[in-house]
């Protein structure tokens, strides 16, 4: 399966992957991959567990070296990028430091910044403010998180890369994580991030990654990406009997599901499947088809992959 391309001109990327290949003994975490960012993007990197999306991430911080092909940031390798600070990064993994405070350790960032903000800034951004003087081995997870997005948004870098931000935020938290993700993409920021939050990267994306086993299966906006996926949702109420072996005859039928007289499917010819469906003897009530969204087009471009290299 060939992936989506919706790139500018190579010209405008911030950051470039190129046949890239990283490979830990016979797992080839990242295959072949070739990939643009771009100022102003929000991306969304998605992929099941084991697809490759910690590798691409860490490849692209400098914290790996590619086994072949070539990564450009800002014209430079990951590891200088870095150093002149046009990168800031929020990771899963690696502690924060203990036996000091909030207002502390993002005071050290700062300094350690080459293009840094006011702490106070910092921490406003991150809503931190109220909790600068606390212990940061005192913190909840949520509170951790926040903590780590102001490390990574310390000074003005021109592309942010987080790796599943908001885990442990409750929705309020994450609300406002977000808008202030949409504020830096507006400055002309390209924000990179993985999540398994398939509806934070539907409502939150410009365009969306698809990682499977290393590839990327498709790349696109979250619409082109559903619209990938081929298949549209058909669900209604059966009052008589249900034959299930009659619903699984139905032509075009990608899955169903029942639950009591409910019945859901995935039909990749939607029209095909209500025609023969009124042909059975059985009236459906509450008849609804809609697009697929996001996770389930995930799941039907991913599962359709499986079964091609199974």
């Amino acid at each position: 399966m060939e992936p989506m391309k919706t790139t500018a001109p190579p010209a405008t990327a911030v950051a470039s992957f190129a046949d890239v290949s990283k490979a830990y003994g016979r797992v080839r975490a990242v295959d072949g991959l070739t990939l643009d960012l771009h100022p102003g993007e929000t991306v969304a990197l998605l992929g099941p567990n084991g697809a490759g999306k910690s590798s691409t991430l860490d490849l692209l911080l400098g914290l790996r070296t590619p086994d072949s092909g070539r990564i450009s940031v800002f014209g430079k390798s990951p590891q200088a990028a870095i150093a002149a600070g046009h990168v800031g990064a929020m990771l899963q993994s690696g502690g924060l430091m203990e036996g000091v405070r909030v207002r502390e350790i993002v005071g050290l960032a700062c300094d350690l910044h080459p293009k840094p903000y006011p702490v106070d800034e910092v921490m406003d951004r991150a809503g931190i403010a109220q909790i600068a003087d606390r212990m940061v081995d005192k913190l909840s997870g949520g509170q951790e998180q926040r903590v780590r997005f102001a490390l990574a948004t310390a000074g003005a870098a021109d592309l942010i890369v987080l790796d599943e931000p908001t885990t442990g935020m409750d929705v309020t938290a994450r609300q406002a994580f977000w808008s202030t993700m949409r504020e830096q993409a507006g400055q002309g920021r390209a924000v990179l991030f993985a999540t398994h939050y398939l509806e934070e990267a539907d409502a939150i994306a410009d365009r969306v990654l698809v990682l499977h086993k290393g590839r990327l299966l498709a790349d696109g906006t979250a619409a082109e990406i559903k619209a990938k996926a081929g298949a549209r949702r058909i669900a209604f109420d059966l009052e008589c009997e249900i034959d299930e072996a009659a619903l699984r005859g139905l032509p075009f039928l990608a899955s169903l599901s029942l639950s009591g007289t409910t019945v859901r499917i995935q039909s990749h010819d939607a029209d095909a499947t209500v025609h023969a469906l009124y042909g059975l003897g059985c009236y459906p009530r509450n008849l609804e088809v809609s697009g697929l969204g996001l996770e389930q087009a995930f799941v039907a471009i991913t599962e359709a992959e499986e079964a091609r290299t199974s």
